[in-house]
């Protein structure tokens, strides 16, 4: 006994364009959800990070700041932090200009998130001003801080900026200090650290001042 397959034309091209339709619908909905994936993160990004050196920002500083003091005086924890100055930046922007200064400060990151990387993820650098920068060390006493503080100091103190036919060399002034007991708040902590970065500054600069 032969069995006969009978097709119906137009049902079945209906039920290959309706085949296709949601073919299309759903890889449609799928390009929506990681476009949207992806605009959320360049958000993120944006809203977290410096434009011009892509550390983290001011922002993103005073957020992280801000968390780790308060679970580490809740806690009876420990994190330091280093801030340091570019020196006679304003020299350098008077002198070659602000794309030469916009220079030195896109090398100067590189230079410290590199050695960074070679240490320790965890520890984030931020741009909080126009020449300054933070760096925060979640769970670091301050003398644990002081391999990555001299690595850190050294390599940008040993770094040269081509800008034409000048070069540029290049130091930095900076500050330690860990969070203590007697600190009541976020604004004690960062006073400490930044009194640490005006010795250095004042007593001649290209220094590394810990209190």
């Amino acid at each position: 006994m032969k069995i006969k397959y009978a097709i119906n034309t137009p049902t079945f091209f209906q039920q290959v364009i309706y085949l296709g339709i949601i073919e299309l619908f759903t890889f449609g909905y799928i390009a929506i959800l990681y476009t949207d994936v992806e605009s959320r993160a360049a958000l993120f990004r944006d809203a977290t990070h410096d434009k011009l050196t892509h550390a983290y920002n001011y922002d993103a500083f005073d957020v992280d700041f801000r968390s780790l003091f308060k679970d580490n005086i809740l806690s009876d924890g420990k994190f330091t932090m280093m801030m340091f100055d570019i020196d006679h930046f304003k020299h350098i922007n008077d002198t070659y200009g602000h794309l030469a200064g916009d220079k030195v400060l896109q090398t100067i990151v590189d230079v410290v998130q590199n050695v960074l990387a070679d240490n320790d993820e965890n520890i984030k650098l931020y741009r909080t001003g126009g020449e300054e920068f933070n760096i925060i060390f979640p769970h670091y006493q301050v003398q644990d801080t002081q391999v990555i503080v001299k690595k850190i100091f050294e390599a940008v103190n040993h770094t040269e900026v081509d800008v034409g036919q000048e070069r540029i060399h290049i130091t930095i002034s900076v500050g330690v200090s860990e969070i203590s007991k007697k600190d009541v708040s976020v604004n004690d902590f960062y006073s400490r650290v930044d009194k640490a970065l005006y010795h250095s500054k004042r007593n001649g600069r290209k220094e590394i001042t810990i209190i």
